[in-house]
């Protein structure tokens, strides 16, 4: 099993699968992925309703072109029947809380291969976005990011503060968000995160200000809880017409000096080099990305 081109999703939107005002709407919230999620939003008695909602809701959230992601629950008790209801053909990704380390992330890429092969399905098809929730996962992030279903890793939230006796902050995550980012970046996967405190939903610009550090730090996508989130994950991570033109205009720039023997060129006031180029030149395949996906 190859890795595919990873998605280039900014904002991914957490949906309760058996709420219909949040489905109803889902699909006008102009995220890039949403997750119909199994697992804290369901309280244990509503979970098997939960997993027979899945069918059903994945072409209500995507009918304007969302990619749809399915978050499970951790126990194996609970993983394996979410798998057989979430695996479908308009499922991009599963989203894995609490990974504890690669051998986890195999066991279940076995349990989904057999689903995807029950449905005629390519096997791989499948991706999988881990949540790293606890301190006993964090000696293994190179190799939880190597599984080849990986597309994106995030590192930090609730429940690893808890475990840590912290109360979740930037500061406080700062150090194992950051281990994460260069686990996700050295294996080619999306890296997940912000530097703010997420479950403050009525403080937007505290929020954007998180986001603003993430993308300074190297994030690229982020998942929220409130559809007023969406529209400034995809400002903050995604890239402006003023930002795609001077990328544009600064390879330009290298390109000519390039070709004329030089491997730098002074450019509206600042030297630039090749790493400086592969950065404008990241921000334009995303952006490609995003206009083919209609975002």
């Amino acid at each position: 099993m190859t890795r595919r081109p990873l998605p280039a999703w900014r904002s991914l939107l957490f949906v309760p699968v058996t709420e219909e005002r949040f489905l109803a709407k889902a699909h006008t919230r102009g995220a890039d992925a949403l997750i119909l999620d199994l697992e804290d939003s369901i309280l244990p008695a509503h979970k098997e309703t939960a997993r027979q909602a899945i069918a059903a809701a994945v072409p209500r959230v995507a009918q304007n072109g969302a990619d749809v992601v399915v978050r499970i629950n951790r126990p194996l008790t609970l993983a394996v029947p979410d798998i057989a209801a979430a695996v479908h053909p308009g499922v991009a990704a599963l989203m894995i809380p609490k990974v504890m380390g690669p051998e986890h992330l195999s066991l279940l890429s076995e349990v989904v291969a057999e689903r995807e092969e029950a449905q005629g399905m390519a096997v791989g098809h499948t991706r999988f976005l881990a949540l790293i929730e606890s301190p006993a996962a964090l000696p293994h992030l190179f190799a939880i990011a190597a599984e080849p279903r990986m597309a994106g890793m995030s590192v930090g939230g609730e429940d690893m503060a808890t475990e840590l006796g912290a109360i979740p902050s930037a500061d406080s995550m700062y150090v194992f968000a950051m281990q994460g980012l260069a686990a996700a970046r050295a294996n080619g996967i999306l890296p997940m995160g912000s530097m703010g405190q997420l479950a403050k939903i009525d403080d937007l610009e505290s929020y954007r200000a998180g986001l603003k550090r993430g993308r300074a730090l190297g994030f690229t996508t982020a998942a929220c809880i409130h559809p007023a989130h969406v529209p400034i994950i995809n400002e903050e991570y995604g890239a402006s017409a003023a930002e795609i033109d001077r990328a544009r205009r600064l390879i330009a720039a290298f390109d000519q000096a390039a070709a004329a023997g030089a491997g730098a060129v002074a450019f509206e006031g600042s030297m630039i080099d090749l790493p400086v180029v592969e950065r404008a030149r990241r921000l334009l395949d995303r952006a490609v990305a995003w206009e083919k996906a209609g975002n």
